[in-house]
């Protein structure tokens, strides 16, 4: 047996961000010169450091900035192969467009079920280094039902949070039989693939599938007791949004190109008790030269918004939250405290999670410790390296204090 401590006071902390406006100031529930207590895996204490209670051991934050770890809502990290020359095509001018998702199917299907875990576990070392301590995980480069089954069986090997997403794009054998492809998705490939997933997604788009196939996708899947989300108006306007917010689901993901009628939805649909997040992917469109989504539009509003990574090989190759926190500020029109919240608080509300993207007591001891003195630096200094350690479930699962 390990003597492990029972009680562990994080200390020293210069500012202490717990998401909680009843424990600190503003939006993020900021607390200055704070302190912070784990017992069992979870937050027992938070506050000023000159009142924090005794602790069976002692980590010395030596002055710098603690936060929530990052929640991303948001990945495509069971695959295999490589796009990089596809990136440099499209960033000499070639359009993006959905049909590049097939050339990773390709190489998933021909993968072995120990090279696809040995990838996706390599991606999540990648995400904890970075400060993710919780990562949604999604199939969809399989699209027959073996493939998609094994893609969801490996991602529940790595992450709590498991997507099926058979209806990312129709195959090239059911090229001439969309509505066939979409017969298998709902039929037989969701009853093999129910059991290994918490949610359902569909690409609602063009080059993907339309508003009647997707409502049938989502529907089917809510049948078999899956939680429903949405990617959508990621290449142009369309029934994404509208979508989402009817069937109630838990997030629509990538909102590039909204209309007025999208941000009022959006807006009432955050009034729920179980709202819709519009959670927003700006590493895909710094990657394919996509027009930026008007974050300020939805936060002045009244939408709730996240952000998360789209992890992907193909439109978006980035494991790293702090990067979109750097280009949600820069070019999204959302403030630091609205971007780090937005990756952590507002993740786990696209995650309809309650013990994660926060700090406060009964939370999950997810934490991230900057070599920054305030959260500011993540957008302040882009591309630089500031995450010296990273907790989950009071665990050091990265870098050391």
């Amino acid at each position: 047996m390990t003597d492990t401590p029972r009680a562990v006071l994080v200390d020293a902390i210069a500012t202490l961000v717990t998401n909680d406006p009843g424990l600190g100031h503003g939006q993020v529930g900021e607390i200055p010169d704070a302190a912070l207590v784990i017992e069992d895996g979870r937050v027992a204490w938070a506050g000023p450091r000159d009142r924090a209670p005794a602790a069976d051991a002692r980590v010395d934050a030596a002055g710098r900035c603690v936060l929530p770890g990052f929640v991303d809502s948001h990945s495509h990290i069971v695959f295999a192969g490589d796009r990089s020359r596809e990136f440099a095509a499209r960033m000499s001018g070639r359009p993006y467009s959905a049909g590049g998702i097939r050339t990773t199917v390709a190489a998933t299907r021909a993968a072995g079920d120990a090279e696809l875990l040995a990838n996706a576990r390599r991606l999540v070392r990648e995400a904890h280094a970075q400060g993710t301590t919780t990562l949604e995980v999604k199939s969809g480069y399989g699209l027959t039902v073996a493939d998609e089954e094994r893609a969801l069986a490996v991602a529940a090997r790595v992450t709590e949070e498991v997507t099926f997403l058979g209806a990312h794009v129709v195959p090239p054998e059911y090229a001439d039989d969309p509505q066939g492809y979409v017969d298998l998705v709902t039929g037989p490939m969701l009853e093999a693939c129910a059991p290994h997933a918490r949610w359902v997604d569909v690409f609602c788009e063009r080059g993907a599938f339309d508003e009647e196939a997707s409502r049938r996708v989502l529907a089917a899947g809510v049948g078999r007791g899956l939680l429903p989300r949405v990617h959508g108006n990621q290449l142009g306007e369309g029934p994404g949004v509208r979508l989402a917010v009817e069937t109630r689901a838990a997030s629509v993901d990538h909102c590039t190109y909204l209309t007025a009628e999208d941000v009022d939805a959006l807006a009432q649909a955050a009034r729920r008790p179980e709202p819709t997040v519009a959670t927003l992917l700006p590493g895909v469109d710094f990657s394919t030269r996509q027009p930026y989504p008007d974050a300020r539009a939805l936060i002045d509003a009244g939408a709730l918004v996240a952000l998360a990574s789209d992890c992907n090989p193909g439109s978006c190759f980035t494991s790293s939250l702090a990067f979109c926190v750097a280009v949600a500020v820069r070019d999204m029109g959302m403030t630091p405290d609205e971007a780090v919240w937005a990756a952590t608080a507002g993740g786990a509300r696209a995650l309809r999670r309650t013990d994660v993207g926060h700090l406060a007591p009964g939370a999950r001891a997810d934490l991230t410790l900057l070599e920054a003195p305030n959260h500011l630096y993540l957008a302040y200094r882009p591309g630089v390296p500031q995450v010296a350690a990273v907790w989950k479930d009071g665990e050091l699962v990265a870098g050391r204090p």
